[in-house]
């Protein structure tokens, strides 16, 4: 009878011994690199096509914000940039004056060169007094005056013309560059998507008016959860950064399900033991927090406790 109770005993111990479950060297929970999406621009949600749970891909469009003001703004703006081309002068009509007015005077040039050439042969033939002569080449100094008055006006009126359609066409820079601004806010009017992800909460939906910087989803990659663990200084030298380690996740029917993981980081700062976390020892005060990459075949759930075991 003494023999058949302690087989009984030994038997109890053995099954609760198998209840415990598999020994692990750090506990954490899931967690992934979660990224809010935010409206860029003010205005009313025309189209917004998702949904909690839904998987979306990289650079896809999923939010269209009503941008009708600011294609209104741009049209106005450029319409402005065109109207200075009609202020500005045009300085070819003067110009034509008096290269016509120079041209008169350059064949009056050449009728008194002629008539020099003339009264210098009839002076040496003692046909025509010098005086004769003093007169023509008077009449040519001033002719060439008048015709270096003439170029001068027109380089005048060039730089004058020139000046003031600068100053006007200055203003037309600021213009494109404001058409600019207001073009890229129409662009973010589009709201893409910067990550492969799952969606995981929604701020926001279609016909809702929202400002700029307002939250619209949150989204993160769950094909890979990090699990993050807490360890004591004494296991710290026991691990290195890219390490292979076993996780071990509660399957509910008081076993494991075991994940192969990577050590992806290792904090270099102690801070002291999380109330929720528990370690191999408990009686640490300070800890060191670990991130284990671990790809996720979809059982695993942001939250989710995991044990790490290496």
């Amino acid at each position: 009878m003494k023999k058949l109770t302690l087989l009984i005993a030994a038997a109890g111990l053995l099954q609760a011994c198998g209840n415990k479950g598999p020994a692990y060297d750090a506990t954490g929970t899931f967690e992934a690199d979660e990224v809010i999406v935010s409206a860029e621009v003010a205005g009313k949600i025309l189209w917004m096509p998702i949904e909690e749970g839904q998987t979306i891909a990289q650079d896809s469009v999923v939010v269209k914000i009503d941008a009708g003001n600011l294609a209104l703004q741009k049209a106005q703006i450029e319409a402005s940039a065109n109207a200075l081309q009609q202020k500005t002068n045009d300085v070819q009509p003067q110009l034509k004056l008096l290269q016509e007015q120079l041209q008169v005077q350059q064949a009056q040039m050449a009728t008194l060169e002629k008539e020099k050439r003339r009264f210098e042969a009839l002076v040496k033939a003692d046909a025509a007094t010098p005086k004769q002569l003093d007169d023509i080449v008077a009449q040519i100094n001033v002719l060439q005056q008048q015709m270096l008055v003439t170029r001068q006006q027109m380089n005048v009126q060039q730089s004058t013309v020139g000046t003031a359609n600068r100053s006007i066409l200055s203003e037309q820079a600021p213009l494109t560059k404001r058409a600019d601004i207001i073009a890229d806010q129409i662009n973010r009017s589009n709201v893409i998507n910067p990550i492969n992800g799952t969606v995981l909460l929604k701020y926001a939906n279609a016909g809702e008016v929202v400002g700029a910087g307002k939250a619209l989803y949150k989204i993160a990659d769950l094909s890979n959860l990090q699990l993050r663990a807490y360890i004591t200084g004494d296991q710290l030298s026991q691990i290195k950064l890219g390490q292979q380690v076993k996780v071990l996740v509660d399957d509910g029917k008081k076993n494991y399900k075991t994940y192969s993981g990577a050590i992806i980081w290792i904090a270099d700062k102690a801070e002291f033991t999380p109330k929720t976390i528990q370690t191999k020892d408990e009686r640490a005060n300070l800890v060191y927090a670990i991130k284990v990459l671990v790809p996720n075949d979809g059982y695993l759930k942001i939250g989710q406790y995991g044990e790490v075991d290496w």
